[in-house]
């Protein structure tokens, strides 16, 4: 029976509970009796177990998909207000020993070029993307303990931190990088990441085998135990995510939900940030090759049940997704959303000829952030640049606590307002900046406490006069 306080991969991620979870949906999808209960549980904006979670996934009576997708945007409303929060991904190698079937990546693509950046790349890949504004990357590598050993991450986290060009500088480095020990996690942790990401690709464990056939990352319980041990580490924000496409998205569903109720009970932390990409196009990869894709709608549906799910998690979409399905989901609950991305090793400072057919996805978004930003605005959402829960020590259950108290609107509006600003001193077009300038006004008149909407103010105008990075 599942545990939710097992440290066992194959407890928290039981599969046959995760079976009869979707039996269970099936039987009960268009039940009113049981959907109405399970609503009624959701308005508290408390969350969802995974099992009442599948139950709305699945259900398909158009006025209750309706009282679904306007709950979610109540949710997404009530705890992140109109706030979206920018990054990039930064690749920094893909020389890999895995053998995924789904990744570019893996060993046997003898004909993708083969780059990993020297410390001097990384500082003008950073360098340009601070001149675009951003001051939040993930980093990406691929699995090679020669090529990329953790010494090699560290290198190039405490790089990144050092560049400094004109007002710009990156504030937070998220990373995602194979599952590792918790030796290696603790010299992370020591070395300032925000937030350790990592995909489990899929939870079904049969599947899982086959999609890894090779390569370290086929050990399922390794992988999905990857979190627990950062945890222990002492790295208290962590992102989970699933490739959806690569097997039935109810399945996954059930076991995404399943992973954070684990994350949850053992730690009284959920994951800060739940990813939901689905498979794309890439060298040597054809999506039509995997029979579970999913459609726009249901995509949707998916994003707005996790929205409901889980209340207090920020909620991702990359690139990887058109500027029509972002602008949808937006509205169901995400909250932050890469801009201006290159997926390919060195793709941002003078990317080579060849640079695109090295990367690990196509990106359907290709908008520039300036782009993304203008927007963004033009939706009525807040474009945020912000990192200071990370750097005034708000994360783990201390940021939780806030964020599921409703109460996190009291730093992330001020925040945002003011890395906007900086954004629009230093980065934006002119008429990027005047929407934007237009924009602020209105959201500091939404700001009821008084003594901080008036240090917002003085900070606007020291951000005016060139000062930089004021943090709630």
């Amino acid at each position: 029976m599942y545990n939710p306080k097992s440290h066992k991969a194959e407890e928290f991620i039981s599969h046959q509970e995760i079976l009869d979870t979707l039996e269970y949906a099936q039987k009960n999808k268009n039940n009113i009796e049981v959907v109405d209960k399970i609503l009624e549980k959701a308005r508290l904006k408390k969350g969802l177990n995974h099992r009442e979670a599948a139950v709305l996934l699945d259900c398909d009576i158009p006025e209750k998909v309706e009282e679904i997708y306007a709950l979610a945007r109540e949710i997404k409303q009530d705890y992140y207000g109109n706030r979206i929060v920018l990054f990039a991904p930064l690749y920094l190698s893909n020389y890999c020993v895995n053998g995924c079937v789904y990744c570019p990546y893996h060993l046997k693509n003898k004909h993708i070029p083969r780059k990993k950046l020297t410390q001097e790349e990384i500082r003008h890949e950073v360098e340009a993307l601070q001149d675009m504004g951003h001051k939040r990357l993930a980093i990406e590598s691929g699995e090679d303990p020669v090529n990329n050993p953790i010494e090699y991450i560290l290198d190039s986290i405490k790089t990144i931190y050092d560049v400094k060009r004109k007002n710009g500088s990156i504030r937070r480095v998220n990373v995602n990088i194979a599952a590792t020990t918790v030796e290696n996690y603790k010299k992370l942790h020591e070395a300032g990441i925000g937030t350790y990401i990592l995909f489990q690709e899929t939870y079904h464990k049969e599947s899982y085998e086959k999609l890894h056939p090779t390569g370290p990352k086929h050990n399922y319980v390794y992988h999905t135990e990857a979190m627990d041990r950062a945890m222990e580490a002492g790295i208290d924000d962590v992102s989970l995510g699933v490739l959806f496409g690569l097997e039935l998205y109810r399945y996954e569903f059930a076991g995404l939900l399943m992973h954070a109720e684990h994350l949850e009970a053992a730690f009284g932390v959920g994951p800060h940030a739940i990813s939901v990409p689905r498979i794309k196009h890439a060298d040597d990869i054809d999506p039509n090759a995997f029979d579970n894709g999913i459609d726009d709608e249901t995509f949707a549906k998916i994003v707005a049940c996790i929205r409901i799910a889980t209340p207090y998690t920020g909620m991702i979409i990359s690139t990887r997704e058109s500027k029509e399905c972002r602008e949808k989901l937006l509205n169901l609950g995400v909250s932050q959303i890469s801009g201006g991305s290159k997926t390919s090793v060195g793709g941002y400072f003078k990317p080579m000829p060849d640079s695109e057919d090295s990367a690990q996805f196509d990106v359907s978004d290709r908008r520039p952030l300036d782009e993304v930003i203008k927007w963004l605005m033009e939706l009525g959402y807040l474009p945020s640049f912000c990192t200071s829960c990370y750097r005034q020590g708000r994360t783990g259950d201390r940021f939780m606590e806030i964020c599921k108290s409703q109460q996190i609107h009291n730093f992330c509006q001020p925040n945002a307002i003011m890395t906007l600003k900086e954004y629009l001193e230093d980065y934006a077009s002119d008429e990027t900046k005047a929407i934007g300038e237009k924009l602020i006004l209105k959201e500091l008149e939404l700001i009821e406490n008084e003594k901080i909407k008036q240090t917002v103010k003085e900070n606007l105008k020291k951000i005016e006069q060139g000062q930089r990075d004021f943090k709630f």
